[in-house]
């Protein structure tokens, strides 16, 4: 079958999508058979297995270039998922792959382990062949898609993006580390790529130190302020546009690998691999592609010297190493090959006997079923990266031991490291140290290995593939898949609700009024909210409130408001109601339980960094906004766990990046409730934008306007990117309600 031919397989991809992913190849592979029928087949592998469900969920389309150059194909659907092909000749495969990509960006990134080369034809390259993917991409996404480019092939196309189509949501992940500036510093073009990531509205890494290293190579060659994990790029006419630089470690489907290992037939392969072996003591495990960050060459010294001095013999351990061909046309890497291959012949031919061998070397790939085969016949695992993003081979081995035995040698200089902790973890370059660590997972008692084991399981069956592009996409879309200004739909919908009757509009603060910042306590609202909150006050039949989470006194410092706005603080329990005083009683029993809930949140926040503890009448905040998502995650999961047993009755409310406990039940919904019968309203226009301002959003009724900021999930019928627009929708309330009242007005009045 013809891959450009009308088939159940490619006819009918539609012209544009909601959400487009961008790589350097397709997740299919290009086939001929010996008929010389022509196919497409589904590429293994952890990113397709992630992003399928949600390309066909999002009406979504993958653009990427097919795997044979010089040569078109016409945009089909595969096994449900719409195909872009990107056309590359060959030269500029030598140039912009092989060349900048490969022996540019890759060695550079990875710590110079190799040395990179500069060439400006390489560059001229990279820029056009980027540029394409960039107008492929522009061309297939709808009007406010979400665009997901990944890895450093494709550093240019965020800023490209940007620029032909500014209504895009647009993300970017760094599968490769980010390096220090130091060495980045060494780039012609450091700069330029800087420029093109930051066209992304997020910009993912897989460790917080290489997060961290490109917000300081912004600091230092562009001046640009950086808070946390936000950037601030100026725009045009003086706006600026916030881009998130943060960790999002990626995983893999450990559940597929996990059915993988427990089938008999796979099981079966692995009792024919250690027999095939001669049945040794100890099978030791390298799977790597062929590349001079994997650390092969030290860690077949390390083995080596084990056998040189009797810490091992063949009879009883055997090393296993997989190989797979890598850029075979780029001259390190022959180089390597021959390196590699000259030392495993060394030492098979110093130490292998008839029926043992030292190493078994493989360098092709092997099917899936061969590898998971492999794992489970393995005792030991051995990654010793030089310097990797990520490492998932060390995540594959973890999911496929179901018997909860194995034992993981992990570099400290691979991503992996910061997540599984309970390997044994080394230093690839201290060749002693890498010694003892085989020697001590040879000997480790079952015991110890059993609970390694089962710690690193549930780290990587509990943060897996489908949770990081999850995680990656719903920080993309929740902080920037609203485009700016009002629309039209909500202007309508204003005149229509505000303009007669008694006219309620009560307002959330922190990212409604104000944008959310670290320290809660610095939060203002952004220009223009003072003068358009005076002006609904100077109009007959309008009242205005403020609805928070915060204490009443914390809304006070921070809102400053006018003495005729109403306010109310932790979700209703505090109030003022045109009076001075703040109403509020807790009994004796109510007070006892703060104390308890203190005791424990600080406790916890105490030993997390990033979090910090926010004292409100009736209940404390955990904040985690500054934590890593993993510690967050784990800090309120403790915050949960042990409150509801200490205290079951307590309110607990989950909002941005803040778990909430309260000893007495009230919502934002009970506050408005209150605030409509005290101001006896015949209309609610309430605008919020996290998830406590959904108990308000769900007491509106008929005649009523709820107005959602920022993206995700929402019961508000409306709404706008952020609070910069605020200002400007209660100008258009206080016009409406002039407009309505001129026309009712007596004739010369």
């Amino acid at each position: 079958m013809s891959p450009a031919a009308e088939s159940p397989q490619s006819a009918g991809p539609k012209t544009t999508y909601s959400l487009v992913v961008v790589s350097n190849r397709l997740p299919v592979d290009f086939e001929v058979a010996e008929d010389g029928t022509e196919n497409w087949r589904t590429s293994p592998g952890g990113l397709v297995t992630a992003l399928e469900p949600l390309m066909r969920a999002s009406d979504g389309a993958w653009v990427g270039w097919p795997g044979v150059a010089d040569r078109s194909f016409a945009p089909f659907v595969n096994d449900g998922i719409s195909i872009v092909p990107v056309r590359l000749s060959g030269a500029e495969l030598e140039d912009y792959y092989e060349g900048f990509s490969n022996d540019t960006i890759w060695p550079l990134y990875h710590d110079v382990i190799a040395p990179p080369s500069f060439h400006r034809e390489w560059w001229e390259a990279y820029v056009r062949v980027n540029r394409r993917f960039a107008e492929e991409a522009a061309a297939a996404a709808s009007t406010g898609a979400t665009v997901w480019v990944h890895d450093y092939q494709l550093q240019l196309v965020p800023r490209m993006l940007r620029e032909a189509r500014p209504d895009l949501v647009i993300g970017f992940f760094n599968h490769i580390p980010f390096p220090s500036y130091g060495i980045y510093a060494q780039l012609p073009w450091r700069k330029q790529i800087l420029d093109g990531l930051l066209g992304a509205d997020l910009i993912g890494f897989q460790r917080a130190a290489d997060a961290g290293n490109f917000s300081s190579a912004v600091r230092r060659l562009y001046g640009y302020p950086t808070r946390g994990v936000a950037i601030d790029v100026p725009g045009h006419h003086g706006v600026h546009r916030r881009v998130i630089a943060r960790h999002f470690p990626i995983s893999i489907d450990a559940r597929s690998y996990e059915e993988l290992a427990r089938r008999p037939d796979v099981q079966e392969r692995a009792r024919q691999i250690r027999q095939d072996l001669g049945n040794p003591n100890t099978i030791l495990l390298g799977v790597d592609r062929l590349d001079y960050t994997k650390g092969i060459a030290h860690r077949i010294k390390a083995f080596g010297e084990l056998l040189e001095d009797g810490s091992v013999s063949v009879e009883d351990v055997t090393l296993v190493q997989v190989a797979s061909p890598s850029r075979e046309r780029v001259g390190p890497y022959i180089a390597l090959r021959d390196e590699i291959e000259l030392a495993v012949g060394r030492l098979n031919g110093d130490y292998s006997t008839i029926s043992h061998s030292a190493i078994s070397y493989h360098h092709h790939g092997y099917p899936r079923e061969e590898m998971v085969a492999l794992y489970l016949a393995a005792d030991v695992m051995l990654v010793t990266a030089l310097r990797d993003g990520m490492n998932l081979v060390a995540k594959e081995y973890v999911a496929v031991r179901f018997d909860r035995d194995g034992v993981l040698v992990l570099s400290e200089f691979a991503g992996a490291a910061d997540e599984l902790k309970q390997a044994v973890l080394i230093n690839p370059h201290d060749i002693d140290g890498l010694k003892a660590a085989i020697l001590r997972a040879i000997a480790m008692p079952r015991q110890e290995r059993l609970r390694r084991m089962r710690a690193l399981r549930r780290k990587v069956f509990d943060n897996d593939v489908a949770a990081w592009s999850t995680a990656f996409l719903r920080t993309l879309t929740e902080g920037a898949a609203v485009r700016p200004g009002i629309p039209d739909a909500l202007a309508a919908a204003l005149r229509d609700v505000t303009s007669t009757g008694t006219l309620l509009v009560a307002l959330d603060f922190d990212g409604t009024l104000a944008p959310h910042v670290d320290n809660p306590e610095d939060a203002r609202a952004v220009d223009g909210t003072r003068d358009a909150v005076q002006r609904l006050l100077d109009q007959d039949g309008v009242r205005v409130a403020f609805v928070s989470g915060r204490a009443l006194v914390s809304l006070q410092h921070v809102s400053q408001p006018q003495n005729d706005v109403l306010l109310t603080g932790s979700h209703g329990i505090e109030v003022q109601l045109d009076t001075p005083e703040i109403e509020l009683d807790l009994a004796a029993a109510e007070l006892e339980q703060l104390d308890t809930l203190a005791q424990v949140l600080e406790r916890i926040s105490g030993g997390v960094a990033g979090t910090w503890i926010e004292r409100k009448p009736a209940g404390l905040a955990l904040h985690t906004r500054l934590a890593t998502p993993q510690a967050a995650q784990s800090a309120q999961k403790e915050a949960r766990e042990q409150l509801s047993v200490l205290l079951p009755g307590l309110t607990v409310r989950e909002g941005k990046n803040v778990l909430e406990f309260a000893v007495r039940s009230s919502t934002k919904g009970d506050a408005l409730e209150r605030l409509r019968l005290h101001t006896g309203a015949d209309h609610v226009f309430y605008a919020g934008d996290d998830l406590t301002d959904e108990d308000a959003f769900a007491v509106l009724g008929k005649g009523d306007l709820g107005l959602k900021i920022g993206a995700g999930a929402s019961l508000a019928g409306y709404r706008v990117r952020g609070p910069e627009e605020v200002p400007l929708v209660l100008g258009m309330i206080a016009d409406f309600r002039d407009a309505a009242a001129e026309t009712t007005s007596p004739a010369g009045v």
